[in-house]
């Protein structure tokens, strides 16, 4: 990730290094900036699932398509922020990782929506944890299971 400096990262977002680094301090802020940015558009995308009807907890087991152009992009984003985040030197006080603290922020909003939706907090773990390793199955390209089976799985845990 030696693509991932102030200068470039301004480039590609059109503005100076100074105007990048007027906003983010540094690389650490930069990724945790980036973290928020994509908890926001995951918390978009839930609202526009619950307004069609659908539950958080079939939002957050939904299965990424690589072929649908805006899985893909989304997919490729996370892609470059798990790499970015790789480039970070952690703190030995992980308190004082502002990353890890965005990542932890935007995955606590997310376990609270399905708690909040489901009686049973066993059954949000199982959900959440299914529907993180099936983005991480996507995130590695590896091979999805099959719809049938898969719709299975949702369905028991959505005790339907």
């Amino acid at each position: 990730m030696s693509q991932v400096t102030p200068e470039n990262v301004a480039a590609a977002a059109g503005v100076s290094k100074g105007g990048l680094l007027y906003h983010f301090k540094s690389k650490d802020a930069l990724l945790a900036g980036l973290v928020r940015r994509l908890g926001e558009r995951a918390d978009e995308q839930l609202r526009q699932a619950t307004a069609q009807g659908r539950s958080v907890a079939e939002w957050y087991l939904q299965t990424p398509n690589p072929d649908n152009d805006a899985d893909a992009l989304e997919l490729a984003l996370y892609r470059s922020m798990v790499a970015a985040m790789r480039t970070v030197e952690a703190p030995h006080d992980p308190a004082d990782d502002e990353v890890q603290r965005a990542l932890a922020d935007v995955m606590t909003s997310w376990k609270d929506g399905l708690d909040a939706e489901l009686d049973d907090p066993v059954r949000a773990e199982l959900i959440r944890l299914v529907g993180d390793g099936v983005y991480l199955r996507a995130l590695l390209g590896l091979p999805q299971t099959p719809p049938e089976l898969y719709r299975a799985v949702i369905d028991r845990l959505l005790d339907r």
